[in-house]
């Protein structure tokens, strides 16, 4: 069964071993955003859908098990930055349910296991933040770590220190002593008000906007200077005894009320017993949402009675003896107080929707999207009208329809320009429902090509985001992709905002993303139908820049997943002149134009394991990783014997002592970099 409740078709073995493949692969790279970069790139509640359909799959070809699976493992890797710690006890995730009926399944299920006893039940609001553990000693706060992987953590007591609504003495509780040793989990948030006074102030500064409050409390925890996290005003709600040495407790809300005495923000909960108790509390838990100071993204329903939990037990990952309601996203009526057209790098003319300010998933919506003309007219979308929105997967807004009878005669309907807004050039509709601007010059395009080009999964130009790329095409510095390749730090110093530090570290980072190779190029330069998953197929198909360009359009459709449209486009954007010159001017550049496959067989780093430790500062972890793969090499977390090079950063701990001990070849990050300029001299 798929999440919505329609059955799957009936696939085969190999085509659910690649189905399950790729799940594995999307859902790895999602919990790295989440977990290591705390930048989510879809919502929970899409997310859950990918694991629950690739848990279906695993459950229906048990031959694919793995132990790595994303269903199997937790959270996410822990950073070099920090001193890795084993958690005392493993902190686990929770079983997902996404309706009433699941939630009063597991009640059902948990009564029937014991019957003839009274069992109850807590219900708390599940906070969407960074889950911690807090370690005491004698009433002392020694140690503060994050879940990691959920069997070790990063120590980031630094930053805990600053989090005021951590106690860092307990107070005596009134019937027993002090605990000698306490661990406790929490989570550690930003609250509502902060978020929104912080972006305020961000925002008259000119800086970048936090994303969400999730994001924000998350990034300044894994921060290394502590003053960030003060600044930001974290707070910490526990939930959960791990462990306690001098008290003994029967039941789950009795460890609630002892951490209350010693100090703790403790999780509000309640104590229910019938089945409609349970599910009225979720509901209204739901409802009540925003009169938390937190962001919540669903309920957590667990068996009271710690006796009763230790007989239900748990597995790898998750107890039996708890479960998490997720609410469906959030939606909110307000008023479109106007339409705008955005152009899009490849000329599309997109709606938005300018809003009256609503409160939405945690944050103040002003603009969403409208997709196209045909959506507007379909859902007879009016300007004035009122209007229900949501945040699709919670990240975009969108609007979803319009309330005709709330409209007071004063709306006003909507109609497409006949020329580009930006530069005046001709529009014309493609063979779908979206509008083009034909314009060969036009601003709009050329600067969201720049950024595209810049962006994470195309080059990887840190630094060069949207506002960056605009100002470079305001400025006549960059108009083109290949010019990027030209710029000095003098040229940049002289920008507005623009630091020498900052300009020093643009440059650089343009000058690292010359060693993408071809797949990346080609989903950097915005060939229409061509995005990430096709310039792997592409290069992995023709290696080189140059048999692609060389192709005729029957080998492109040819290939797998590339259809006659996909070949026309592709063969079209190498036979024109725009395209050929913006290759030559990339390739004069010293741009890399094969694929990183055919580079690795005799790379640098040619069957070689390299782990990475301490802070690197010329490179990200992930610049670092993906050249050294590009190189032939094999990045691990983990020292070993078999390990052939550590490159050892500022700060290096653990994993550089154990490679001095085995005797394994450590280089510094200087070392690092003469070995890439000696690889790509080669």
């Amino acid at each position: 069964m798929t999440k919505s409740g329609r059955k799957r078709k009936t696939i085969s073995k190999d085509e659910a071993k690649l189905k399950i493949d790729e799940l594995r692969e999307r859902l790895s790279r999602l919990n790295a955003a989440y977990y290591n970069d705390d930048a989510p790139l879809v919502s929970d509640f899409d997310y859950d859908a990918l694991s629950l359909e690739l848990r279906a799959l695993e459950a229906e070809f048990p031959e694919f098990a793995d132990e790595t699976s994303p269903t199997v493992t937790i959270g996410g890797a822990v950073s070099d930055k920090f001193a890795s710690v084993q958690h005392e006890n493993p902190l686990q995730s929770l079983q997902d349910v996404f309706s009433v009926s699941e939630a009063a399944a597991f009640v059902g299920k948990v009564k029937a296991s014991f019957a003839g006893i009274d069992v109850s039940f807590t219900a708390e609001p599940k906070i969407d933040g960074l889950s911690v553990s807090l370690i005491y000693e004698n009433g002392v706060f020694r140690q503060g770590l994050t879940r990691g992987d959920g069997q070790t953590g990063e120590d980031v007591t630094h930053n805990i220190l600053t989090i005021e609504s951590v106690p860092k003495r307990l107070t005596p509780p009134k019937s027993s002593e002090l605990p000698q040793r306490l661990t406790v989990r929490g989570e550690v948030y930003m609250p509502e008000a902060v978020f929104a006074e912080l972006n305020e102030a961000r925002e008259e500064r000119g800086e970048k906007l936090l994303a969400n409050p999730r994001n924000a409390a998350a990034g300044s925890l894994r921060q290394l200077d502590p003053e960030i996290a003060r600044e930001r005003r974290l707070s910490c709600c526990v939930f959960n005894i791990q462990s306690v040495t001098g008290a003994d407790f029967a039941s789950h809300s009795e460890t609630l009320e002892y951490l209350r005495e010693l100090g703790f923000e403790v999780i509000p909960y309640s104590i229910l017993s019938s089945e409609d108790e349970i599910l009225a509390e979720l509901e209204r838990l739901g409802e009540s949402r925003e009169m938390f100071p937190f962001g919540i993204d669903g309920a957590v329903v667990k068996v009271n009675s710690l006796a009763l939990r230790e007989k239900l037990g748990s597995t790898s990952k998750v107890p039996k003896w708890a479960v998490a309601y997720k609410y469906p996203p959030e939606e909110k009526e307000t008023r479109l107080l106007d339409i705008e057209i955005q152009v899009g790098r490849t000329g599309v003319l997109t709606p938005k929707a300018i809003l009256e300010p609503v409160r939405l998933a945690g944050t103040t919506v002003t603009a969403a999207t409208l997709h196209n003309e045909d959506f507007i007219e379909e859902r007879d979308i009016r300007i004035g009208d009122t209007v229900v929105v949501r945040k699709a997967g919670e990240i975009i807004p969108e609007v979803l329809r319009s309330i005709p009878e709330k409209r007071t005669g004063d709306e006003t309907r909507f109609h497409f320009p006949h020329t580009c807004p930006i530069c005046g050039g001709k529009v014309s509709r493609d063979s779908g429902a979206a509008y083009v601007c034909i314009g060969a010059d036009c601003p709009a395009q050329a600067k969201r090509k720049l950024a595209h080009f810049a962006s994470r999964d195309a080059m990887d130009i840190e630094g060069c985001g949207a506002a960056v790329a605009e100002l470079l095409y305001d400025t006549g510095l960059v108009k083109t992709p290949a010019e990027l390749y030209s710029l000095t730090v003098e040229d940049l110093a002289e920008l507005p905002k623009f630091a020498q530090k900052s300009a020093e570290n643009l440059v650089a980072a343009i000058e690292r993303s010359k060693t993408r190779g071809l797949s990346r190029l080609l989903f950097a330069l915005g060939i229409p139908q061509v995005g990430a998953q096709t310039g792997k197929i592409l290069a992995r198909a023709f290696g080189s820049v140059e048999r692609l360009a060389a192709a005729e359009k029957e080998q492109l459709s040819s290939l797998r997943d590339i259809g006659g449209i996909t070949a026309e486009m592709i063969y079209g954007w190498f036979s024109s002149d725009a395209g050929r010159t913006l290759i030559q001017k990339l390739r004069d550049a010293g741009v890399v134009m094969e694929s990183l496959d055919t580079i690795a067989e005799n790379g640098v780093f040619a069957g070689k394991t390299v782990v990475l430790t301490g802070a690197l500062t010329r490179y990200t972890r992930k610049q670092a990783t993906d050249i050294i793969e590009s190189l032939g090499g094999r990045v691990s977390s983990s020292v070993s014997e078999k390990t052939s090079l550590v490159v050892a950063g500022e700060d290096a701990g653990s994993k550089l002592t154990k490679a001095q001990k085995l005797g394994v070849e450590v280089v510094s990050e200087d070392e690092f970099a003469a070995m890439l300029e000696y690889g790509a001299a080669e």
